[in-house]
């Protein structure tokens, strides 16, 4: 399977098992199940925000690392219904002391917003690939006009941010990191 060559390659550490993003649990388990008996390379399963905080658990106490995922009742990433989901889930996720029990890959998360208030130890987004393109965000006279030269630009804007070492809660919707401040 082309995956198992891809895993090959050095720059590889995990790929997300497919998933049916608003699907049911035992849908996505089943393709869990798929994955470990088809593909040899280091899979991480995708929670969905509209998933049980049981399953949840689940993955968290089975795997090295899981990915937490939106789905359409949270598909706005960031606004106060979503946070108040990802508060729920980081106290499944995370211990006592806010640290994650399992590494956790955050999707659609490259906001700097987001990931500096979550303790992802990875993250991914089309951000770069759709903005590097709209022009009309790129009007300055001192904006660059080439999409290679945009691309790092943003890359840069988002590398400028850590994620957050723990999650300590939530005050009204919004995070309280302390530890960020330092």
């Amino acid at each position: 399977m082309w995956l198992d060559l891809w895993g090959r390659h050095p720059g590889c550490d995990f790929a997300i098992i497919p998933d049916v993003i608003e699907g049911t649990e035992e849908e996505n388990d089943s393709l869990i199940v798929w994955w470990e008996s088809e593909v040899s390379l280091t899979g991480v399963p995708v929670w969905h925000m509209h998933e049980s905080l049981e399953r949840l658990d689940r993955l968290c106490d089975e795997w090295p690392r899981i990915a937490l995922g939106s789905t359409a009742q949270w598909a706005m990433v960031g606004n106060a219904e979503w946070w108040t989901r990802m508060s729920d889930a980081m106290k499944v996720a995370c211990d006592a002391q806010g640290f994650p029990r399992t590494k956790l890959h955050g999707l659609r998360m490259l906001n700097p917003v987001i990931f500096s208030h979550l303790p992802l130890s990875s993250a991914d987004s089309t951000n770069v690939a759709r903005n590097i393109g709209l022009d009309t965000r790129w009007d300055s006279p001192y904006c660059p006009k080439s999409k290679d030269v945009r691309a790092l630009v943003l890359a840069d804007r988002i590398e400028r941010h850590a994620s957050a070492s723990r999650w300590t809660g939530m005050v009204v919707g919004e995070q309280m990191n302390i530890d960020l401040l330092g």
